[in-house]
């Protein structure tokens, strides 16, 4: 099946061997962000000066968030006004507000005192979006810690997520287009690059999903949510830490061993560009039991070309080039491979991507136009 897919054939077979980019790296200093694999949890007494202290001590001279009162907070959401709301998770809820100290339009994340994000976790996405910048990351505008309040204050991406515009779509929207859709998993794409390439010692995200690849009002994508993110240790390509994530998105070995690499992150990239090329969840109830597992299903029709066209979006309408859903369905298959050794470096995968983006020596095969 590969051999249909030339502008990934071309990297190494190794895929231990880093591939080399164009141009230089530039490298984070090492100190402040290897600092943050430091971050232990506290008692419940210590947790406020906890916070503040852990910020201060860790973040000195690298946060560029600014520090916001919940009054200024309470004032962009209008009180948190339920109206407001964007979105809702099992670490709290996400508001819309607009920040009159910069006259601008941000997402507010107030974290639930009970949810699934805790002070860690807090602590770790103030760090990770201070000390790492893309344009495929999504900066952080400020963070509020006053007493119990844990708050994030992100730039607001006007369309949304990923999933919003793939899988919950509403009848006011249209689907995402081919090209549309391999623009997001270029993009996405960069982000995981940049994080296992060029931030140094390397981060694993850990949570790649459709709901955390956010939208501008042009869909340029940027990576969400980094409370779960993970160093990889100095000198090392892979650390042991307790499984987190969400089901269905987890590389198989590290949800069996906890054994966490770049490569699991890889393989949790496959997931999402097979969703996005399905239109399917990786896990959906609903269907037929033969089908509710979306890997398991696209496992035997990765192995039948003739079959390929039954894994496009059926809203894509057939329009779609032919040849790209082939490299593409490839792409997402090496990606999804049992073996982590055997799956690509995510930077190879930025070059196959690129190549699909453009749509080099492609061909849509007949079906209506569709303009989503």
């Amino acid at each position: 099946m590969l051999s249909c897919f030339p502008c990934c054939m071309s990297a190494d077979n190794n895929t231990e061997q880093k591939s080399s980019n164009n141009g230089p790296k530039v490298y984070h200093d090492t100190k402040p962000l290897a600092s943050i694999a430091n971050i232990s949890l506290k008692t419940e007494n210590s947790r406020r000066r906890y916070v503040d202290d852990e910020i201060e001590k860790l973040g000195k001279n690298n946060i560029c968030a600014d520090i916001l009162t919940f009054d200024e907070l309470s004032a962009a959401t209008q009180n948190f006004n339920p109206e407001s709301s964007i979105g809702e998770g099992g670490f709290g809820k996400v508001y819309k507000g607009h920040l009159a100290s910069k006259n601008i339009d941000v997402a507010v994340k107030q974290l639930d005192r009970n949810g699934f994000q805790g002070n860690r976790e807090f602590l770790v996405e103030v760090l990770m979006l201070s000390l790492l910048h893309h344009s495929n990351l999504v900066s952080l505008v400020g963070y509020c810690a006053e007493g119990e309040q844990r708050i994030l204050v992100y730039e607001y991406m006007a369309s949304g997520s990923l999933e919003d515009h793939l899988l919950n779509l509403g009848p006011d929207k249209k689907p995402l287009d081919w090209d549309t859709r391999m623009r997001i998993a270029e993009g996405a794409a960069k982000g995981l690059e940049y994080l296992h390439e060029t931030a140094n010692p390397p981060v694993v995200y850990r949570d790649f999903k459709a709901s955390n690849i956010l939208l501008d009002a042009n869909f340029y994508p940027k990576l969400s949510d980094f409370g779960l993110a993970k160093l990889c240790p100095t000198g090392k390509n892979q650390v042991s830490t307790r499984v987190m994530g969400t089901y269905g998105y987890c590389a198989p070995e590290y949800a069996a061993t906890g054994q966490l690499t770049t490569k699991s992150d890889v393989y949790s990239f496959g997931v999402v560009f097979l969703e996005m090329i399905t239109g399917r969840r990786v896990i959906d109830t609903s269907k037929p039991s033969e089908e509710q597992n979306l890997i398991e299903w696209a496992q035997p029709l990765f192995k039948d070309k003739k079959k390929f066209h039954l894994m496009a979006d059926p809203l894509l309408k057939g329009s779609y080039p032919e040849k790209g859903l082939y490299q593409a369905l490839a792409i997402a298959a090496m990606c999804l491979q049992e073996e982590a050794a055997t799956r690509p470096l995510i930077t190879d995968v930025v070059t196959a991507l690129q190549f699909l983006s453009v749509g080099k020596g492609q061909t849509e095969v007949d079906g209506e136009e569709n303009d989503g």
